[in-house]
């Protein structure tokens, strides 16, 4: 499939994606001790730990794939994986809570230029026609980083406290940057020059401002003013950067990507079932845990089988993508992923984790391992190779939306019930908007093109207006 060295730089750079989703759910877990650290520190500002990562890292995410893209992606991998451990520290050292909130923003830097260069890595070390294979492998990575985040938080906060779920992160980015440094090459660079920075800054700044008012639209409300003006100014920057992109010799995200229907309709796809998947991951622990009354290791281990058969399937799914297609892997994977979320729906207040609550968990598991890693694929699929890392951040960025989309509506539905009956009513609502969310992202796949029949990206490329393909000149031989 690919020789020894390949083998090297795709471990590395799936531990780097492994390093990046672990913080994201192993946080989560231990927010309830980092909140009694802060005792004096109000909810909405706690709250912050957790949202200033997600809110930095997706405003970043595209401009650090076009960075990478023009400056290497060995360099800004390991420049992303040595600030982030070196954050990791930092947070595990925090003697307040506005310094621990400061650093996780410096992680959340981190992780944005690492997790759009790691697939950027893998993308380089596979051929065209074996690349979803490499994004499964890229997948399994995050799915088994998703598995181990609950588990390993609930065991290292019972061991001492928060703190330890940042010291984690040492030895293993330690680890990465050191042979990162010795076993990974770095393409030659075709294009060296900055790309348009101002328009990078309004790119970043806007999609921050979409995160931003997603987040707190519950706290703010959704008519206040303060979150209308974020999706305001929002509106008027990200527009900006779209005119900006047609008129600009070196965009930030060159127009053509979006030339191909499989970066659109893989991007579009990979929100939606990004926002059904995140909306499942909190709905399961609020539900185990105020409803049937798990503490939170219970629950972490209770939900654990779902994302280990996310890493088994997610690499085989790779392989079954560029044999039959996307679409055959997408669509049952949507399917699966439904099919168990329904099984959770129907769970009562009695625990039946057995006989209940491991089918629908396992059924879950098998279909985000099937869909999720196959969007990403479906969506670089036609992607130029000196456009891997941009077209992966773009991928990323949709997806980070997606996760805040996702978890913002499934806190509005949860809202603050009173008694059993109204628990179990608004837990039946939330999963019935992860079933939505992810039928709605198998519909959408099914207009990719089956396997055979897929336009070659010369023959696309071809399909373009020179207008259109002006974003690649600077990077053709």
């Amino acid at each position: 499939m690919y020789d020894r060295g390949h083998r090297g730089v795709v471990a590395i750079a799936c531990a780097g994606a492994f390093l990046v989703f672990l913080d994201a759910t192993i946080v989560n877990i231990a927010f309830p001790d980092i909140s009694a650290s802060f005792a004096g520190a109000d909810r909405a500002e706690l709250s912050w730990v957790l949202d200033g990562y997600f809110v930095v890292i997706a405003a970043l995410l595209v401009p650090a794939g076009g960075l990478a893209d023009r400056f290497g992606h060995k360099r800004i991998f390991l420049l992303g994986v040595a600030g982030f451990t070196a954050a990791s520290l930092l947070c595990a050292l925090a003697p307040s809570l506005e310094l621990l909130i400061g650093f996780r923003v410096l992680q959340g830097i981190g992780a944005a230029l690492i997790a759009p260069t790691s697939l950027a890595l893998v993308l380089d070390a596979f051929p065209p026609e074996r690349r979803a294979t490499g994004v499964g492998l890229w997948g399994a990575a995050a799915a088994a980083a998703a598995a181990t985040g609950p588990t390993l938080g609930g065991a290292l906060v019972e061991l001492s406290d928060w703190r330890l779920v940042f010291l984690v992160n040492l030895p293993l980015g330690a680890a990465i940057v050191a042979l990162g440094a010795n076993r990974l090459r770095e393409r030659p660079q075709r294009d060296s020059q900055l790309p348009d920075l101002p328009g990078a800054l309004m790119l970043a700044l806007g999609l921050a401002l979409v995160t931003l008012a997603i987040v707190e639209g519950n706290e703010w409300g959704w008519t206040a003013a303060s979150t209308l003006a974020a999706f305001a100014a929002a509106a008027v920057l990200l527009g900006a950067v779209v005119w900006r992109s047609t008129t600009h010799p070196r965009p930030i995200v060159e127009p053509a990507l979006f030339a191909h229907r499989s970066f659109r309709i893989g991007n579009l796809g990979t929100l939606l079932f990004a926002a059904a998947f995140f909306s499942l991951i909190l709905g399961n622990v609020v539900f185990l845990t105020s409803i049937w009354g798990y503490t939170v290791l219970q629950a972490g281990a209770a939900t654990l089988p779902g994302p280990l058969l996310s890493t088994v399937f997610a690499g085989p799914a790779g392989r079954l993508a560029d044999r039959f297609g996307h679409r055959a892997v997408i669509v049952p994977g949507t399917l699966f992923f439904a099919a168990g979320v329904m099984v959770l729906r129907s769970a009562g207040a009695d625990p039946e984790w057995l006989g209940l609550w491991l089918p629908g968990a396992c059924l879950t598991g098998i279909g985000i391992g099937l869909a999720f890693p196959t969007l990403g694929s479906a969506a670089v699929r036609d992607v130029p190779d000196e456009r891997f890392a941009t077209a992966s951040a773009v991928n990323a960025a949709f997806r980070q939306v997606g996760a805040v989309l996702g978890t913002a509506i499934l806190v509005a539905i949860v809202g603050d019930p009173v008694g059993l009956v109204e628990a179990l009513s608004v837990a039946d609502d939330a999963y019935l908007f992860a079933v939505i969310a992810a039928l709605a992202s198998g519909a959408i796949a099914l207009v990719l093109k089956p396997a055979g029949e897929g336009a070659t990206r010369t023959e696309e490329a071809g399909m373009l207006s020179p207008a259109s393909a002006s974003g690649y000149e600077s990077s053709s031989p």
